[in-house]
């Protein structure tokens, strides 16, 4: 399930690294709730609808947002959240919200990507930051796909039921290496930087696997406005 954000104009300057605020107004939102703490089983995007404007953005038409869920259980808490205190950051306001149902995308979909694809290594043990992998090295397409079959064996746990069988996990995910212009995007998340990929996502298994993957993006981070998948 995909919720659909329109949101007022900013009243105030914004940010390059507003995306931190998403995430807070979204846990604001959801209120009590235990998500901080478990596997993502959903993504956010960034605000479409910015200009640049010197070191800030402008949103003069206003800005759409989406999050989905795989847990169909925080749609209406976030809704009732959002419509209660439809305030957000720099004057910006929810305006309208649409739910969009899942789409069948069949066995193999091409994504656009709605906010960068961030895939991190495993913390080395001499205490290094882990390796930040992008779309031009060749070991990040097998660490994408290893995260989102991570996150079916979360979602068949916390469902205490095999939601998503062998021949899902079977799901294959990479960066578009024919696309033309892909981007490195260095983004700064509460004084820690990430180098991250802007690059279309090509999925490819059971549609139920394709289905998922576009509920709760790709890569890491997903609820910290990476990889979501439009």
């Amino acid at each position: 399930m995909r919720l659909h954000f329109t949101l007022s104009p900013n009243t105030k300057p914004v940010p390059f690294d507003y995306q931190h605020w998403l995430t807070g107004v979204f846990h604001k939102w959801l209120a009590d709730n235990d998500l901080h703490d478990k596997i993502s089983l959903y993504s956010l995007s960034w605000l479409d609808g910015s200009r640049r404007v010197v070191n800030r953005l402008e949103f003069p038409n206003g800005a759409s947002w989406f999050v989905s869920f795989y847990e169909d259980e925080y749609v209406e808490k976030l809704v009732n959240g959002a419509l209660s205190d439809p305030e957000m950051f720099c004057g910006m306001r929810v305006l309208q919200i649409r739910q969009q149902t899942t789409p069948d995308f069949g066995t193999k979909y091409k994504f656009k990507v709605a906010s960068p694809v961030f895939a991190k290594g495993k913390t080395p043990a001499n205490g290094k930051p882990p390796h930040h992998y992008l779309f031009n090295e060749p070991e990040t397409d097998a660490i994408l796909t290893a995260t989102l079959i991570h996150k079916m064996d979360v979602a068949n746990r916390e469902a205490d039921e095999v939601r998503f069988t062998g021949a899902d996990k079977q799901v294959k995910v990479g960066f578009d290496r024919e696309f033309a212009n892909p981007k490195i995007k260095l983004v700064r998340i509460k004084d820690t930087d990430h180098k991250a990929s802007i690059c279309p996502i090509i999925v490819e298994g059971t549609p139920k696997a394709v289905r998922f993957a576009w509920n709760v993006g790709i890569g890491n981070s997903t609820g910290s406005c990476f990889g979501a998948l439009a």
